[in-house]
């Protein structure tokens, strides 16, 4: 188990947050993105190298990426003033990869934080790359593509959510934690609806539309996976093992949702166009969350 958690943690940090990050405009972001091969190398030897002295300075300096990544969340929030939806997701996503950080070095120092054990805590890192980062900042951008209605605003708020009462769990218990996997799972499933049926079906290309059913699709399967693993740790019924969880959701949303979904809304964004400026008064939603620039949406009816 531990070597299949640690590729699916380098693609992470190698793949699925520098492509995240490219996907949210911010001053800072693009000069973060350009040094981050530097931190995830780090963090990389930090996972090979034994737990001890050697590894922690590693951990570290990921870790501090992480923190500088985390920054950027009170920044924006002071720029945009918003808390729409889709802003708590991507706030979300910019905070949550400093946990996974955390418990990095935690874990690499051999040191029981908050009293975890250390195979927990070596599943968090994992944990808050995917289920924090990318599934948070993919909420966002569906709500967004999705035209930000109803269904759009509960997924992009129901995925934070979810994701922080399953953080809080840890330090509460079991069936606190399957309350978190309630919430989590109803908004993934929320985000999969939405991405099958208003992105995949505009979708400029073949490619960009089988990314998004595969990205899809895969959530249903995924996150049976999760909510059978925290009904098992709550009630005691039988559930799968942490190796099987690895191979199974760990993978399947590792490469069949984040990454896939991430590849999707980059070749979205490729295909959008400058568009005029929006007229007075009007407020039109950015791919990124913001509100100054008209979207696809409204490009499309303005030249209807």
């Amino acid at each position: 188990m531990t070597v299949l958690v640690h590729f699916i943690v380098m693609l992470g940090m190698f793949v699925v947050i520098p492509l995240g990050i490219s996907l949210i405009e911010g001053p800072g972001l693009a000069r973060l993105r350009h040094w981050w091969p530097l931190a995830a190398t780090a963090g990389t030897a930090a996972l090979w190298l034994p737990r001890g002295p050697l590894a922690v300075p590693c951990a570290a300096g990921y870790a501090v990426a992480t923190l500088a990544l985390a920054v950027q969340a009170p920044r924006r929030l002071a720029r945009t003033r918003s808390l729409a939806a889709s802003e708590v997701a991507v706030l979300t996503a910019l905070t949550t990869p400093a946990v996974a950080g955390s418990a990095l070095v935690a874990e690499r120092g051999g040191y029981r934080l908050f009293g975890f054990d250390l195979d927990i805590l070596a599943l968090t890192v994992p944990h808050f790359h995917f289920a924090g980062f990318a599934a948070a900042l993919i909420a966002g951008l569906v709500c967004r593509g999705s035209g930000g209605g109803r269904a759009g605003r509960a997924a992009a708020l129901s995925v934070p959510v979810g994701t922080l009462l399953v953080l809080a769990g840890y330090f509460v218990d079991d069936w606190a934690e399957l309350a978190g996997a309630l919430v989590l799972t109803a908004g993934m499933w929320l985000v999969g609806l939405l991405t099958w049926r208003d992105l995949r079906t505009t979708g400029p290309d073949r490619t960009t539309r089988a990314l998004l059913a595969c990205s899809a699709t895969v959530l249903v399967a995924t996150m049976l996976l999760a909510l059978s693993w925290a009904l098992g740790e709550a009630t005691g019924l039988p559930h799968p093992s942490l190796t099987w969880m690895a191979a199974t959701h760990g993978l399947g949303n590792a490469l069949g949702f984040a990454l896939c979904a991430l590849l999707a809304q980059r070749r979205l964004r490729a295909v959008q166009v400058p568009v005029p400026a929006p007229a007075p008064g009007e407020t039109l939603a950015r791919t990124d969350g913001s509100t100054t620039e008209p979207d696809i949406r409204t490009l499309k009816e303005r030249t209807a």
